[in-house]
């Protein structure tokens, strides 16, 4: 408890003990009190509780903004799946000028292109990573000329149901063949961020990022 909580304490003892005519019971004055203590200790002791992070807050996933950050020579490791997926899985569809979704339910992917993001009609295709939370996305190289909106859930990974003890990134990786067992080196930071559960605010159910072009990407820890 803090500084406040003192200063409150003195406040209510000095309530309770200059009430200027009515005369109380002893004992109905020390009940008085210590209830009153135990109320305002309760009150401050939640106080001193630090809230989550702004952008790390319950509520609907909205919407992430910012640059990506070079993150030449840092070096992540990635989450892994709770289990290793069985089958290649890879999905494909064709994206208008008119936006539009592309999913990947045994994962948990959601990709989704706003109005405007591709010039003319796109397939692109979306391959998982078996061991990894990885994605190859390509055509690889393609560039979008409004950011794309990527929403990783955490249900199918090693930290559903778990609170998170690590900062989550979205990394681009440049190399498509490299290994990501161990420790990954990678090229961007994605700006996102890390959705917690209203019900459990230590507990992470999703991460949104946004994409500008397509490429290799993960979601790790540092």
């Amino acid at each position: 408890m803090g500084i406040g909580t003192g200063v409150a304490l003195a406040q209510a003892f000095e309530t309770a003990t200059s009430a200027p005519t009515a005369v109380i019971p002893r004992s109905n004055f020390i009940r008085s009190f210590v209830l009153a203590i135990g109320v305002l200790a309760a009150a401050a002791c939640a106080a001193d509780v630090a809230a989550p992070p702004t952008d790390l807050s319950p509520g609907p996933f909205g919407t992430v903004t910012g640059s990506a950050i070079d993150a030449t020579g840092m070096q992540f490791h990635a989450l892994w799946w709770e289990s290793d997926l069985k089958n290649p899985v890879s999905v494909s569809k064709t994206i208008t000028a008119a936006g539009g979704t592309i999913s990947i339910p045994e994962t948990g992917l959601t990709v989704s292109f706003p109005a405007g993001a591709v010039a003319e009609p796109l397939t692109v295709t979306i391959t998982a990573d078996p061991r990894y939370v990885a994605y190859k996305m390509e055509p690889s190289g393609t560039q979008f000329l409004k950011d794309v909106t990527v929403t990783q859930l955490f249900d199918a990974t090693q930290l559903s149901g778990a609170p998170l003890r690590s900062t989550i990134y979205a990394a681009y990786i440049a190399d498509d063949n490299i290994s990501l067992s161990g420790s990954v080196p990678a090229i961007e930071i994605e700006p996102s961020k890390t959705i917690f559960s209203a019900t459990a605010p230590t507990v992470p159910e999703a991460q949104v990022w946004i994409i500008r072009h397509f490429s290799r990407y993960m979601l790790a820890s540092g």
